[in-house]
């Protein structure tokens, strides 16, 4: 459990992140600002709903700056890894928000991936084509 001298220092400077969605994996750091939102060092003025609706739930938008560095996966693993390190980051800065959060499903990391290929099959479950005669 962190002190009390380490949680006023963190509200002062920055707070990092992660979060991960399918193969992706994005790495957030929360500093205190204007509202900037970069991802992988590109500012971004149109920030995709999923992500911006995390600051607005808690009443943040605008007041913090965002920077994601983001490897792997597509584009939707990549946007939902970026929320899952944005709600993490939001829960060291305020520990009270975590129940909002979690109530809104923004805590808790999808476990799904993608199922390996088996032997003998095409795909994970695909058989290849049977003929009777």
């Amino acid at each position: 459990m962190p002190t009390e001298n380490k949680i006023k220092n963190i509200k002062l400077y920055e707070i990092i992140a992660t979060g991960r969605r399918k193969r992706a994996t994005a790495n957030v750091k929360l500093e205190k600002g204007k509202g900037i939102f970069a991802i992988n060092g590109k500012e971004i003025t149109q920030i995709p709903k999923i992500i911006s609706d995390v600051l607005k739930l808690v009443a943040m938008d605008g007041k913090f700056d965002v920077f994601a560095r983001v490897k792997g996966g597509g584009k939707t693993g990549q946007v939902e890894a970026i929320r899952l390190g944005l709600a993490r980051a939001i829960i060291q800065y305020d520990p009270e928000l975590k129940s909002t959060l979690r109530k809104n499903s923004l805590v808790t990391r999808d476990q799904r991936e993608k199922e390996r290929k088996k032997p003998g099959l095409r795909r994970a479950r695909r058989a290849p084509q049977w003929a009777k005669r």
